[in-house]
């Protein structure tokens, strides 16, 4: 005999589904193992980043028909809740962010406490002038404790010019009397070989981020692939599209991941125009430009000094810092 279905039945129905907090790809309905697969293989690991993926995008990456997609993407969005909300509430998020620290107070003061999980970080400047190194601090600071101005996570970094230096890593451990062994297996190297190969890691990246507790990623450089292989004005519409959609997936993953903090580094070239004043100007353009959420331009100082300038930022006042790169690390 059938159970007769009650009001007060509904009611409990309503209240588990209410109460249930962690959702994954397997509770949308009507989903089934074959698209989850393709869904997994297309890098999109969660509810989350399902709800924040472009159409049609899930629909050339996955391979999925656009009313699926769009019914997917619809339900992912309603989980997470991705309407609008007051600005006390996101308020109340930012003053309980923890920072990363650079290992230079000055630099940190400069940041309003250090590298900002959620956003890309933008280190553009000259050849020695610390864009390496600090992001080689980085990966070393991001595995301190909270109190120490760490995350307690591990570092990701793509590295697209040959320039990671796992002895450097080393030297700046001892100099916090750290377990060089240990550091050295919480950051997962990349190396980049071309542009393609740089987007392609990026888009894996989702497959190991909440496996290996990563809390940082380095892209180191941006942009020296797509100016080696795209040459010439002819080339420079599709360099910047692929750039811009390359860029958006890194923003993409500080949105998705909590505690996530990504940072690449730039070059920078010569404006033969401009007589007076800096002809250095970063490149990749505009499409740079707004992509990144901070940018900081390094510059060389006196001996061991550099200077970093805020060039642009949501909250932060364009200004200068001098910190110091020794054989220790980054410091004052």
């Amino acid at each position: 005999m059938a159970k007769k279905v009650t009001q007060s039945d509904e009611d409990s129905d309503e209240k588990d589904k209410n109460l249930k907090t962690s959702y994954s790809l397997k509770d949308l309905p009507g989903v089934g193992d074959a698209t989850i697969k393709k869904l997994k293989d297309a890098g999109i690991m969660s509810i989350r980043t399902l709800a924040m993926y472009p159409l049609h995008k899930l629909m050339d990456e996955a391979g999925i028909g656009e009313k699926t997609a769009e019914k997917i993407i619809k339900v992912a969005q309603d989980i997470e809740k991705m309407g609008f909300k007051s600005a006390d509430l996101i308020w109340e998020k930012r003053r309980a962010l923890n920072k990363l620290t650079t290992g230079s107070p000055n630099l940190d003061e400069l940041l309003i406490g250090g590298i900002e999980p959620g956003a890309v970080t933008e280190l553009f400047g000259e050849y020695r002038t610390g864009k390496t190194q600090l992001a080689h601090q980085l990966c070393v600071n991001v595995q301190l404790p909270y109190e120490q101005g760490g995350l307690e996570g591990a570092a990701l970094y793509i590295d697209s010019e040959g320039t990671f230096r796992p002895e450097r890593i080393i030297q700046m451990a001892l100099a916090k009397d750290l377990d060089h062994n240990s550091l050295l297996k919480n950051i997962i190297i990349g190396r980049a070989y071309n542009s393609d190969h740089q987007i392609l890691l990026v888009k894996e990246a989702p497959k190991i981020i909440s496996e290996k507790k990563i809390k940082l990623i380095v892209v180191d450089s941006l942009i020296g692939h797509f100016r080696s292989e795209y040459i010439g004005r002819g080339a420079l519409s599709e360099r910047q599209q692929i750039l811009n959609t390359h860029i958006h997936d890194l923003l993409r993953l500080t949105e998705t991941y909590d505690e996530l903090a990504v940072v690449f580094t730039n070059q920078v070239s010569a404006r033969p125009d401009v007589f007076y004043g800096n002809p250095l100007i970063h490149t990749g353009g505009h499409i740079v430009a707004h992509g990144a959420t901070i940018r900081i331009f390094l510059r060389k100082g006196k001996g061991e000094q550099r200077i970093a300038k805020v060039v642009d930022a949501p909250h932060i006042p364009e200004q200068d810092a001098v910190f110091s790169i020794t054989e220790n690390g980054i410091s004052d």
